[in-house]
């Protein structure tokens, strides 16, 4: 299958990785700093994908000293569908999907739009059937890119 010409935003893309790197760190507080260097990516784009996530509800967020991030629900909780879609359905994929901006001049008779929505229900079908559980649990190699360890403290001399 060729997928070269078919890609999610930058800000989808980084709103999976968050998610993953909670998943795999659920029981931390972890910061944006943290995911920004683990997930090769800067650290205002990832407040920007975590401010949304909080939004939606897959995130929860405390200020200040000790603050940070963390799931707000279960891994098994959160369908992978449901948040490319929260993230992705801002971006029409094509001039024909917006009614109120379309114009396309073979709008009226053209039999593209049809077979793309038929092809898009296909790529969120397949999506919401998987969980941010079926992408980390079990996951080792996942895993050792992502899990934060716990520091070692210093020897005193």
């Amino acid at each position: 299958m060729d997928t070269r010409n078919m890609r999610l935003t930058t800000r989808t893309n980084l709103a999976m990785r968050t998610l993953m790197f909670c998943g795999v760190n659920p029981d931390k507080v972890v910061t944006k700093g943290d995911i920004a260097r683990a997930c090769h990516a800067k650290e205002t784009h990832i407040a920007q994908v975590v401010h949304l996530l909080s939004q939606k509800g897959y995130l929860k967020t405390t200020r200040g000293r000790g603050g940070g991030i963390m799931l707000a629900r279960t891994p098994s909780e959160i369908n992978v569908g449901e948040v490319i879609r929260a993230f992705e359905d801002t971006t029409a994929f094509a001039e024909c999907f917006q009614a109120a901006h379309n114009t396309c001049p073979l709008a009226l008779a053209c039999r593209l739009k049809s077979a793309l929505s038929v092809a898009l229900g296909a790529f969120y079908g397949a999506l919401e059937g998987l969980t941010l559980e079926d992408l980390v649990g079990a996951n080792d190699p996942l895993k050792a890119l992502l899990l934060m360890r716990d520091e070692e403290p210093e020897p005193v001399i």
